[in-house]
């Protein structure tokens, strides 16, 4: 058994198995089609990246076979999977249901949902993203009756499952976005009534428990919250929603990209120690870096620089510091991402750094190799 938990977030659009996707991406390979199409926009930037395994469907359970053995091998043993509801159905869930799930071997690599309910808009499609991004395609808050029926889904077909993540027996429920939370379900108060209630079937269906998980974005000591933008989640609306832990989705959430990865750290040292001061436990988190141009056709500016293998490396061990100066608490580091190509953040390996993201996570928490 592994000391540590590693998780990597997965993004499952890179995959043309959905219909709706083509709303978006009408090549029918997911959003493959703006790595694969990347073109250049200055005369000193050039996106060119270029995936090792190629453009493969990740809805194919032989090609997750071989992705979940990669990621075991190199020490990540969690997916988490972004996993999405419009329009009164799931979308994007061909990668985890035919990929991942179809995989003959995903008891090696454990995986958990993180609701991502933001709302849907036109950054994902590159012909309307660089004057539309903000119009909405679909929206990510949802009524009781919905998140009614979202809960019953993910017990009866996830939580069910063998290789699904749990903490002290209950299963793990990550949401992104508190505010969209809130505002689905009627306020923050309703929001914390519609948990308990999840809590309340999660035990019925057999489980000690439910374990929630928060995103956490901006935080300033008073205020914890799912989009700052959009006002934000008090503390004590927080606290009374009862979430299990916290962890980050991504770094660009509480701070400035556009500079330096070393400079970066230095804000996530400080997020740590902030991190530190609250109630519940905070499962440290790590991103590659960030990098979205490929969806747009213009030059979009903020990209993070010198985030080579040995600085994030260097942000692992910044991270597994902090679960060792914790050790009340499970060992889980979350990393952004495994293949979030168009934000330039992925352990995938690609003509660039090869397997060096991979390799970083190695010799920081180890690897298992499949026993023959």
């Amino acid at each position: 058994m592994c000391q540590y938990d590693v998780a990597a977030y997965i993004w499952p659009a890179y995959t043309g198995n959905d219909p709706r996707a083509r709303l978006f991406w009408k090549e029918g390979i997911g959003e493959w089609q703006s790595v694969k199409n990347s073109v250049r926009k200055t005369p000193d930037y050039f996106w060119d990246r270029k995936p090792l395994w190629g453009y493969v469907n990740e809805a194919d359970a032989y090609v997750m076979e071989s992705q979940i053995a990669c990621a075991r091998d190199h020490g990540v043993n969690v997916f988490i999977y972004d996993w999405y509801w419009y329009d009164h159905r799931p979308f994007l869930e061909q990668c985890l249901n035919e990929g991942y799930l179809g995989a003959a071997n995903n008891d090696r690599v454990r995986f958990y949902l993180m609701w991502a309910n933001h709302d849907a808009n036109c950054v994902w499609n590159i012909d309307l993203s660089d004057d539309h991004q903000d119009t909405v395609v679909w929206e990510g808050a949802q009524s009781r009756e919905e998140f009614e029926r979202i809960a019953h889904r993910v017990i009866e077909k996830y939580f069910t499952h063998p290789s699904y993540y749990r903490i002290d027996g209950k299963p793990v429920f990550m949401i992104y976005d508190l505010v969209n939370l809130a505002k689905g379900l009627g306020g923050a108060d309703a929001a914390a009534e519609a948990l308990g209630w999840f809590r309340e079937e999660t035990v019925k269906a057999g489980f000690p428990g439910l374990h929630l998980q928060a995103a956490v974005w901006g935080q300033n000591g008073n205020n914890l919250s799912g989009v700052d933008a959009n006002g934000g989640i008090t503390r004590g609306e927080f606290e009374r929603m009862h979430f299990d832990s916290a962890t980050h989705y991504q770094f660009a959430h509480f701070t400035d990209m556009n500079r330096d990865y070393a400079e970066i750290l230095a804000d996530v040292r400080q997020q740590y120690a902030l991190m530190e001061k609250n109630r519940e436990p905070y499962f440290p988190h790590v991103s590659i870096g960030w990098d979205n141009n490929p969806r747009y056709r213009r030059f979009v500016g903020n990209v993070t620089k010198n985030n080579t293998p040995a600085q994030f490396e260097m942000a692992l061990r910044m991270a597994k510091a902090y679960l060792d100066r914790h050790p009340e608490q499970h060992r889980l580091v979350t990393i952004n991402s495994w293949n979030e190509w168009t934000e330039s953040s992925y352990l995938e390996p690609d003509d660039r750094n090869g397997y060096g993201y991979l390799e970083a996570v190695r010799r920081v928490f180890g690897g298992e190799k499949e026993k023959p």
